[in-house]
């Protein structure tokens, strides 16, 4: 398959190749935040705060799912008073037990590792919150253990509805004093959103859309994508994962200061040559680095330093600034365009974003 920048201005091949609707998904993101934010409030997670605060928040899932976790992770922070950490697996760690709130997450309700952490998380006595469509299996788990259950309404596609599994838990950690969010935080975050989608739309012209800016920066090329700060790194990987799903394309994600001690060391190596008088063109290295406005002064002047580096080797760089005075906002300002970028990537190589047919083939392989 050969990459084609001329179709992301072609609005017949868009809506042809993008049967499943995921630039429509995409751009509901705003709604998403909108509906999951009314959900968790009309669910009663401020029944959370009637119990002592537990000693951990332990988010439990898979995939877009399991992301949920690292992004509330990341909005809280470091300065949060207990720690916030995500499991993607069948079993939860030894040390979690009665005093800790689990919380399971899982678009469909019906993933295996999920349910199984959620029924394990009620045997050893914990907290459970859960996150997930009406009539699930999970649930049904939540019900039967009279925990707290937020109803999703999963009419999309997993993994374009990442505000929609992730609002609910903000808000269960705003109740528990994790972090501040006023009330107009979710609908400054939604208007981020539809902002983005406005200047990501298909009817505007690839030079003034970011979105399709961004897919052609990335084309013909491996992406190496560093966050400057937790928050800023939670968005890279969400940026990595999306390229996978949505184009089928390679990606790698890091974080500086620790992405300096190795990944940086691929300056030298054979992708991040160029030979601009060969023949025919060869994928090359190139950096996207997302910036935070919450990074360490030490790590500011270690990211000026890589692109100064990458520009001495002749490597590709692309820069994404957060913004936003909440970091939900600089969140929503980095996730945003990347999403639309990874979905117009794969437009312009003639690819359906939708399915994942690997994905949907291993589950079916270890299922049976």
């Amino acid at each position: 398959m050969t990459w084609e920048p001329e179709r992301l201005d072609d609005q017949h091949h868009l809506t042809e190749c993008d049967p499943g609707g995921m630039l429509r998904a995409v751009a509901g993101s705003a709604a998403q935040v909108r509906t999951g934010h009314r959900v968790a409030v009309e669910s009663g997670v401020d029944r959370l705060v009637a119990d002592v605060r537990p000693r951990a928040v332990v988010v439990v899932g898979m995939g877009g799912s399991a992301l949920a976790g690292d992004l509330l992770a990341a909005v809280c922070g470091q300065g949060a008073p207990i720690p916030v950490v995500t499991v993607r697996s069948y079993q939860l760690p030894g040390w979690v037990g009665a005093t800790d709130l689990v919380i399971a997450v899982s678009w469909s309700g019906e993933t295996g590792e999920t349910i199984s952490m959620a029924t394990e998380a009620v045997r050893r006595g914990c907290t459970l919150l859960a996150v997930g469509p009406a009539g699930s299996a999970l649930e049904a788990v939540a019900v039967q253990s009279s925990s707290v259950y937020v109803p999703i309404p999963t009419e999309g596609r997993p993994r374009a509805d990442l505000w929609l599994v992730t609002t609910p838990l903000v808000v269960a950690a705003s109740a528990l004093g994790l972090v501040r969010t006023e009330p107009t935080v979710y609908e400054r975050v939604a208007r981020v959103l539809e902002e983005v989608a406005h200047r990501c739309r298909p009817s505007s012209d690839s030079f003034l859309n970011p979105g399709k800016t961004l897919a052609m920066d990335l084309a013909e090329t491996v992406p190496m994508i560093w966050g400057s700060s937790p928050l800023a790194a939670a968005a890279a990987a969400r940026f990595a994962a999306r390229l996978n799903e949505d184009a089928k394309y390679p990606a790698v994600f890091g974080e500086l200061p620790e992405a300096g001690h190795n990944q940086v060391a691929v300056f030298d190596g054979p992708l991040a040559e160029r030979d601009i008088f060969a023949d025919t063109a060869t994928r090359t290295l190139r950096l996207v680095l997302l910036r935070d406005l919450d990074e360490h002064p030490r790590v500011t002047s270690a990211r000026e330093a890589v692109v100064r580096l990458a520009q001495d080797r002749d490597v590709l760089v692309t820069e994404l600034a957060a913004d936003g005075d909440h970091p939900l906002e600089r969140l929503a300002s980095l996730i945003g365009p990347a999403d639309f970028a990874t979905t117009y990537l794969a437009l312009g190589y003639g690819l359906d974003p939708t399915p994942v047919g690997p994905i949907t083939e291993l589950r079916a392989r270890v299922t049976h």
